[in-house]
């Protein structure tokens, strides 16, 4: 049946229907937007109360002036480096051990296996807030304070990665794996050569979730580390609180340049994310 074909009454219900549909997804974009686009404009004014209301939507005597004040004040690029290799090797670590973990859950007998899931997934209850005194003990015993490693190793495992990558490894055919090992495959082959890069989305959407969350953690790297030089970008654009602590427009601008490569990177990588997080629903 075409669109003419249909009765008057069905199409305007159909277009209410779609025009409720999108502005309530206009009205969520809206809530979302906001906080960065408030950030932006504070960021790039150089007149006006900041703190009005209503709130000023649109920049006042736009200029740069405020970014360039975030670099003379901090070293910045030092910060970016190092959240850049905190980033990567989280990652990387993260994509290792999490899909070693995931696999045997997936795919191997076992006695207990069931229990050892149960248990992973039972610490998803708990916030990441309550590890933190273990973690810093144990980071202490192992003499890593103020060191990379000791901001890294506590977030290279987590539940929510194996539970992604237990459910990718779930929907790769169970034939495809039969004739790899008729073939006389070993674990190890069929782990590397054959799952993995069947499972590259799940990978890819681990992978932009770990590096997102590397990249705006601060509470524990700021418990780890006591050296200025080596703090992360997201603890080391606080110490402009200190040192402009009227400017809120300086802070605005560090604020930013904290988000905008979280951004970049989401907006090259979607598809990637897509395609895993699709994976997972099924």
């Amino acid at each position: 049946m075409t669109n003419r074909s249909r009765p008057l009454k069905t199409r305007l219900q159909l277009i209410g229907q779609y025009a409720g549909h999108y502005a309530v997804l206009c009205a969520i974009a809206i809530v979302c937007v906001f906080p960065f686009w408030w950030t932006l404009v504070t960021a790039i004014s150089t007149e006006g109360n900041i703190f009005a209301f209503p709130p000023t939507f649109w920049p006042k005597a736009p200029s740069l002036d405020n970014f360039i004040e975030v670099f003379n004040a901090i070293p910045i690029w030092s910060f970016f480096k190092n959240s850049v290799l905190i980033a990567v090797f989280t990652v990387f670590w993260k994509l290792l051990l999490c899909s070693l973990a995931a696999y045997p859950l997936a795919r191997l007998k076992f006695r207990g296996r069931k229990l050892v899931f149960g248990l992973i997934l039972a610490t998803l209850v708990l916030p990441s807030e309550v590890n933190f005194l273990v973690n810093f003990i144990t980071i202490t015993q192992m003499s890593l304070v103020d060191t990379y490693t000791g901001v890294i190793l506590p977030n290279v495992v987590t539940a929510v990665a194996i539970l992604l990558l237990k459910q990718a490894f779930e929907e790769v055919p169970q034939d495809l794996i039969d004739a790899a090992r008729v073939d006389g495959a070993s674990e190890w082959v069929i782990f590397s050569r054959i799952m993995l890069p069947l499972i590259t989305p799940w990978l890819a959407t681990v992978g932009i979730l770990t590096a997102v969350e590397s990249w705006n953690e601060y509470i524990w790297p700021s418990i780890v580390m006591s050296k200025p030089d080596e703090f992360p970008l997201s603890v080391g654009v606080l110490y402009l609180r200190g040192t402009f602590g009227s400017s809120t427009r300086v802070i605005a601008a560090g604020t930013l340049i904290t988000i905008v490569p979280t951004l970049l990177a989401f907006l090259f990588t979607q598809r990637f994310f897509m395609r895993g997080m699709d994976g997972a629903v099924k």
